[in-house]
């Protein structure tokens, strides 16, 4: 598949964030504090976190992991308190207002493409919210992910396994065969255990013992 162009990316990073505003907007105190796949946080800590993703580019990303001694996890505490609001409606604001941000790190954009696809299912799946991205914006990603490892360990999850999409164009690797949707291929990549139910296929097993060794 051909390389999309970081304009397209981002485009589409875009739209996947205004989708996500969309789908929280209609929901209750208790699920806004419901727990998500990722790790410990809450729907509203993951929205206030792809808020701060959205708002930190090269050298204040560099002056924050200078501040948490290049410890991540402390850097993405301190950016997440940042852009929680008062209120869920007041962090969902904060969220909408970086909906067409561009900013990030580094140029390795299907990553931060990644990030909000990742995230936005995170909260999705334990809300029972049903919403498949489209396969122009998780195949870069799943070729990326499949390519190495970048804030996920997407890259060792993926080594020595041929994944296969049967609804889109993505393949890669050689190995024991896993297949499934793009989504769900995506989704184990980065470590999310739930989505190994969707998958099919010899390297399942493999698969399955990497991502639930992982911490999220």
């Amino acid at each position: 598949m051909a390389k999309p162009l970081d304009s397209t990316l981002w485009a589409l990073a875009h739209a996947e964030r205004a989708a996500l505003a969309d789908d929280l907007a209609g929901l209750t105190t208790e699920q806004w504090h419901l727990h998500t796949l990722c790790g410990q946080w809450d729907v509203e800590q993951v929205v206030a976190h792809l808020s701060a993703a959205a708002s930190v580019g090269q050298w204040q990303w560099m002056r924050s992991m200078l501040g948490a001694r290049f410890r991540p996890d402390i850097h993405n505490q301190r950016r997440l308190q940042e852009h929680l609001g008062s209120t869920p409606a007041e962090t969902l604001d904060r969220f909408r207002a970086v909906i067409n941000s561009s900013l990030a790190p580094s140029s390795h954009t299907p990553a931060y493409l990644g990030e909000i696809l990742v995230h936005a299912q995170d909260i999705r799946q334990p809300l029972g919210l049903t919403r498949t991205p489209s396969i122009e914006a998780l195949t870069p990603v799943a070729e990326f992910y499949a390519s190495r490892n970048f804030a996920v360990a997407s890259g060792s999850n993926a080594k020595g396994l041929q994944l296969k999409a049967n609804d889109g164009p993505f393949a890669a690797g050689v190995g024991a065969l896993v297949t499934g949707t793009t989504l769900a291929l995506v989704m184990a990549m980065a470590g999310r255990a739930p989505y190994l139910e969707d998958l099919e296929g010899p390297g399942v097993q493999i698969l399955k013992s990497r991502v639930m060794g992982t911490g999220h």
